[in-house]
């Protein structure tokens, strides 16, 4: 079974002490490639460490994370975008609208997160996309961009009207993670909505460990609990899931059919 975990933060300082022991496992699960999505301007040098020290299965996305958006946040902007210009990235993410914790920087955010659109539109780079209680802003800055971006909305907890809303605005994926798993989540239930062909499987970690490492710090290798939900809600084969979820993968990342 060979699996792909579309979106892990391995290179945060829950794993400064077992890196390599994580590494290994998520290996020996099956994790063939892993996508780094970038935070702020302090999570890039740790990120590039761990791309340098495992080139072969890791991809960075370079972006500035929607809670990270403060009162430097043009600084911050700027980093980010110098970095963009520095290296072969995958895509441009995390971006993105959070309105959840916080909504003092609305504005600022819907502006951050237009403008690194925008530059993905130019470099011909998927976004990854964070939207938290945010979905009608994110929207409202993607009508700007039909036909011209394509990516995935991470950590997708949404329901089969937020599937349409967001496949009408052009070519995007839905990112599946432990959230699947959980006893109470419906998520299982919109997984037909969204159709195989549209999911891609990743964990967040260290956050939102699925079943039955929920509550833990998640991992990479925890993907695999994701896929068999995933597969046991659409009625379908571990490794016919496993399949089509690296084939979008591939196609929307690595421009690999």
């Amino acid at each position: 079974m060979t699996l792909i975990d579309t979106h892990t933060h391995l290179y945060l300082p829950e794993f400064d002490s077992d890196r390599t022991e994580v590494m290994t496992r998520a290996i020996n699960a099956g994790v063939t490639q892993m996508i780094l999505p970038n935070v702020d301007c302090t999570t890039i040098a740790p990120m590039r460490r761990l791309h340098e020290q495992y080139p072969d299965i890791t991809h960075m996305a370079m972006g500035l994370h929607p809670t990270e958006v403060g009162e430097r946040w043009r600084d911050d902007i700027k980093t980010i975008a110098t970095q963009l210009k520095t290296d072969d990235f995958v895509a441009v993410g995390e971006i993105g609208i959070d309105l959840y914790w916080d909504k003092t920087y609305i504005t600022q955010q819907m502006e951050a997160f237009e403008m690194q659109v925008g530059w993905a539109a130019e470099a011909g780079l998927p976004v990854i996309i964070h939207c938290r209680d945010g979905l009608d802003q994110t929207l409202e800055v993607l009508d700007g961009f039909r036909g011209r971006v394509s990516g995935v909305f991470h950590s997708f907890g949404g329901n089969a009207d937020d599937v349409e809303r967001i496949r009408q605005r052009g070519d995007f994926y839905f990112g599946i993670n432990g959230i699947v798993t959980f006893k109470n989540s419906k998520l299982r239930d919109v997984l037909p909505a969204i159709g195989a062909e549209r999911i891609l499987l990743e964990t967040d970690a260290p956050y939102l460990a699925p079943v039955p490492y929920r509550g833990k710090r998640n991992e990479t290798a925890y993907v695999a609990e994701t896929a068999r939900m995933t597969a046991n809600a659409l009625s379908l084969d571990l490794e016919e899931i496993a399949d089509v979820t690296t084939g979008n993968a591939k196609k929307l990342f690595l421009r690999m059919e």
